[in-house]
């Protein structure tokens, strides 16, 4: 900020002399103020371009391209290239870059390709800056498949991928765990004779990490060493977050004294992923000290932070303990969001053949909380809770009524469709066999079954079944289906195979 403002006073300076800025001094103001992200006083500077009677340029353009990116108004962005064009000013590549990329960034594909289309219909070459923004929206979708076509699409353009379009690969095979792709690319960086940078090394123990291959990953970090690659706050925060993830906290201790001797600090995603670790191997009070170890070095817990140990203290058995970090969370100012609530709740229902005081002011309270953010939950997850709490309250009550608010519509005697609907599903995803219309009082739907005890051993596991039996010499199955907490049984008559 001091550079910029400075460069403020030189040009107060040359206005009291006299001295007119050119373009090119009002497109270096503007490029100050758009490192800094001050989109307010870089469109300042352009609508002082237009009071002086000055034409914008090609340069000048592009940097208001970049602001109105920066800000996310596509549309004024996408506009101000069609006002190059009418000026007769040849748009380049830097001119669609920030367009790309902030499309690409924001996962709206469609509209990143479709502005790359127009860079190329407009005469204007592709760079390797342009295919890799395509390729990192691609890998941000998962799109793995599309991303390796756009290399091939590079290639046929006579662009040759470089170390950033190859380590970007890497990073999306990282993000599902194919090590084995990680590592292919890895070698093509190799054998291409390209920069292996610390962005290389990252993705490749992204790729042994997600995958559980922690050997892999030590080894990766071995090589870094003989390559004189230092290890900064990400590549720890990977290592300790594969070893969060196997529950192996004292690898991760081991790595949280490492990087302090190595004068890298932790971050808030360091300390999140050795409570997690702790979490996981059941060491709470690891994980508690971590709180207080954080706080005293001046690193805030973040809602992650606090439903990782929420989700520790429920994984212990001791809802009481989570709580209590629930009430912590909110005191400090942060705002759960559904996955505190849906954690919370599900510790506390997990506890509910225990009649605690506790256990029924939490549940009424997260339901509060809940139906005032709007916030209900899947229809599994509704199944699921319901089946948890009949086991304290069989005939319905208070905390039914409660909890049922947290239900997705459909979760009432007036959708019954929507409710078998849902079961149909769950029955489909195992086999198919047998039609049957099921009469309920708000219409008629067709169940898909198999006529199997196999299967409504499997049906009532998953979902709230009241009864099942033969009663026909043939083999046929009624399957009584009762609408949890709510809604009459219902029969189920089989009328035609398939």
């Amino acid at each position: 900020m001091g550079k910029v403002s400075k460069a403020l006073e030189v040009s107060k300076i040359m206005e009291s002399r006299g001295i007119k800025h050119n373009l090119k001094t009002y497109s270096m103001l503007i490029n100050g103020f758009l490192k800094l992200n001050d989109w307010a006083n870089a469109f300042a500077i352009f609508e002082d371009v237009v009071k002086a009677g000055l034409n914008p340029d090609t340069v000048l353009y592009n940097n208001v391209i970049r602001a109105f990116c920066g800000m996310g108004n596509m549309d004024r962005a996408i506009r101000t290239v069609e006002d190059m064009q009418r000026e007769r000013l040849r748009p380049t590549s830097r001119t669609y870059m920030p367009i790309i990329h902030q499309f690409a960034k924001s996962g709206e594909m469609r509209k990143a390709l479709d502005i790359f289309d127009m860079m190329r219909r407009s005469g204007c070459i592709p760079t390797v800056h342009t295919f890799n923004a395509l390729i990192v929206g691609l890998v941000e979708k998962r799109q793995m498949e599309k991303a390796v076509k756009t290399i091939d699409e590079m290639l046929l353009a006579g662009i040759t991928p470089n170390e950033h379009t190859y380590t970007k690969i890497m990073h999306g095979y990282a993000s599902v765990g194919d090590t084995g792709k990680a590592f292919e690319y890895f070698t093509k960086i190799k054998d291409e004779g390209l920069e292996l940078d610390v962005f290389s090394y990252q993705a490749l123990l992204k790729a042994c990490c997600k995958s559980g291959r922690m050997q892999s990953a030590l080894a990766v970090t071995r090589e870094m060493s003989t390559k004189n690659i230092p290890r900064n706050t990400f590549v720890y925060n990977i290592l300790i977050d594969g070893w969060a993830r196997r529950g192996d906290v004292w690898e991760a201790a081991d790595l949280m004294q490492q990087m302090k001797q190595d004068g890298v600090f932790p971050d808030i995603h360091t300390y999140t992923s050795f409570i997690n670790a702790c979490c996981k191997a059941g060491d709470m009070l690891r994980a508690t000290k971590t709180i207080k170890e954080m706080e005293a070095v001046g690193v805030k817990p973040n809602i992650k932070t606090y439903t990782t140990l929420i989700h520790g203290w429920a994984r212990a058995s001791l809802p009481e303990k989570a709580l209590c970090c629930f009430e912590e969370m909110k005191s400090l100012g942060l705002k759960p969001d559904k996955a505190v609530y849906h954690c919370l709740m599900t510790s506390l229902l997990s506890r509910a053949t225990f009649t605690e005081e506790y256990i029924y002011s939490g549940i009424l309270s997260i339901c509060r909380e809940m139906v005032e953010l709007g916030l209900t939950v899947d229809m599994g997850t509704a199944v699921h809770w319901s089946r948890c709490l009949r086991k304290i309250e069989r005939t319905g009550g208070e905390l039914t009524e409660a909890l049922q608010k947290t239900f997705p519509p459909a979760w009432n005697s007036k959708s019954a469709d929507a409710m078998l609907r849902y079961l149909l599903e769950i029955m489909h995803s195992v086999t198919t066999g047998f039609i049957y219309h099921v009469d309920w009082p708000g219409g008629t739907v067709s169940l898909l079954c198999n006529l199997s005890i196999q299967l409504c051993a499997h049906f009532v596991a998953y979902t709230n079944i009241w009864g099942v039996h033969k009663d026909d010499p043939r083999g046929m199955i009624l399957i009584y289906i009762g609408l949890p907490l709510c809604g009459p049984k219902v029969r189920c008559n089989r009328v035609s195979g398939v």
